[in-house]
């Protein structure tokens, strides 16, 4: 709660028992972490999809579509790193309060920083999703060229090649994307997700 003294958290008689009622589900947030083009973007649309598809109320807060707007005044320096993480998890919160199945999609690459979003959602609704695959694998893929950029000097701090990525120490799901098919990735999420909802 903010300690500023002019302002006021004000309660809403809604509980999270009456919301779970209405939309016949239970909130969580699925955290997709690992490097650039591990495939977390991709696996978090698809998995949307699938859930709408069997009427699960959800939606996919991606690490590239929330920097063109709410985090658009942040950098790529561990300060605003740590601040965007903040942010989404916050926002991530509130669609949990809302009732909504939430898709985190960000390279999070400080354990620290997954932890504050652990604790800000809370840890019965936090699920840590490790999406990984090796470097090389990455960087073959590089849909937008950064990896590109990042070997010639272009972009500095970037995760994985001059800046480190801090692999979970127990993440909830584990996911090889260079050794495990898309439908399989999906199927085994869905059945965390069908588990937690029951």
């Amino acid at each position: 709660m903010p300690s500023e003294p002019n302002l006021t958290w004000h309660r809403t008689a809604v509980t999270p028992e009456m919301r779970a009622m209405l939309s016949e589900q239970r909130p969580l947030t699925l955290w997709f972490t690992g490097l650039s083009a591990a495939g977390k973007s991709t696996l978090a649309f698809s998995l949307e999809n699938l859930l709408v598809t069997n009427r699960i109320h959800c939606c996919v807060l991606d690490g590239d579509n929330i920097r063109h707007g709410l985090c658009r005044d942040l950098g790529f320096d561990g300060q605003s790193r740590t601040e965007n993480i903040r942010r989404v998890a916050e926002v991530a919160r509130l669609m949990n309060d809302a009732g909504l199945v939430v898709m985190a999609a960000f390279i999070s690459p400080y354990r620290r920083d997954r932890e504050l979003a652990r604790s800000i959602i809370g840890g019965e609704r936090f699920h840590e999703v490790h999406v990984s695959a090796p470097l090389y694998v990455c960087e073959s893929r590089d849909p937008k060229g950064l990896y590109k950029k990042a070997r010639r000097g272009e972009l500095s701090g970037f995760t994985g090649v001059d800046d480190p990525y801090e692999v979970p120490d127990c993440p909830d799901v584990y996911l090889d994307t260079s050794r495990t098919p898309l439908p399989d990735c999906l199927e085994r999420l869905a059945g965390l997700i069908t588990a937690r909802l029951n």
